[in-house]
């Protein structure tokens, strides 16, 4: 073989080498691309988390007032969370929280389709899987955007120290538009303790306001979760948001509202009505 043909045959393999596409990752060539989403809490991660071309439907509730992510989700086809609407679509990947009902997850998987479901958060930080920073790479890791679900969690993390919150033994009275507040347990009176505050109300739990508690006792901040004007008050003129000592509570000058949306999942826009509390944020 000639030293020309050599040196043709070489630059030719150089070519080629150069033209090849780069060999996938792992994780992108296992990534779901008809994602199909059947709650509100569901959509946030997958709104969040995953590319639009991988996300074939999302839940009709999207784009209500309660949903974080509703801007992210105008424009994006919907579902509703029934075996025949979704099996038609042909999904690849189902993520759920309640969606469907409590036997959804048997019956998708049953049909062939591997379900993504959205872990319980029972904590706002810690190295466990129940920890929002936790649950944030659980999802991201499902829908094939690990590395994105790194950055969200380090950044959520980032923010939580950032707050160095110091507890100067003010209470705080967590308010929902429905007239039921929440004590120990839940990620709301953790919520509270993360910005500095003391929970008012310390039966566990979630419950109705304590209105005759209220009576003889003040809490010396007030934090009612609202939302936009199209959102009902509250579910029936029964509510205890109706009567007069709540409404005098809603009055005060120490009222820190924040956004509904920011609290209706235990996910990692929490950090946001964290910060308006702590005094870092304005809601």
């Amino acid at each position: 073989m000639s030293r020309l043909t050599i040196l043709l045959a070489s630059l030719a393999i150089g070519l080629a080498a150069c033209g090849a596409p780069p060999t996938p990752r792992a994780e992108e060539s296992s990534r779901p691309m008809r994602i199909v989403s059947l709650d509100y809490c569901a959509d946030q991660y997958v709104l969040k988390l995953a590319d639009r071309e991988q996300i074939l439907a999302i839940s009709p509730d999207a784009t209500k007032d309660f949903s974080y992510m509703r801007a992210a989700a105008k424009g994006v086809p919907t579902v509703r969370p029934s075996a025949e609407n979704v099996l038609v679509l042909k999904p690849d990947l189902i993520v759920r929280s309640y969606g469907g009902g409590p036997r959804a997850s048997a019956f998708f998987e049953q049909a062939g389709v591997p379900v993504l479901n959205v872990g319980w958060t029972s904590s706002i930080d810690g190295s466990d899987m129940t920890s929002i920073p936790g649950v944030i790479q659980h999802m991201a890791d499902g829908l094939g955007q690990g590395e994105r679900g790194e950055a969200l969690a380090k950044d959520f993390r980032a923010r939580l120290d950032a707050l160095k919150a110091q507890h100067d033994g003010k209470t705080a009275l967590y308010m929902t538009s429905g007239g039921v507040t929440s004590g120990p347990g839940s990620l709301v009176h953790q919520m509270l303790l993360a910005a500095g505050l003391d929970n008012f109300q310390q039966t566990p739990g979630w419950r109705p306001i304590p209105l005759e508690r209220l009576t003889r006792d003040q809490p010396d901040i007030i934090v009612p979760a609202l939302f936009n004007a199209d959102h009902a008050a509250s579910p029936d003129v029964w509510s205890p948001m109706h009567h007069p000592i709540a409404r005098t509570q809603l009055a005060r000058k120490d009222v820190v509202p924040i956004e509904g949306a920011w609290t209706a999942c235990g996910a990692w826009f929490l950090m946001d009505a964290i910060e308006a509390l702590a005094g870092k944020k304005d809601p």
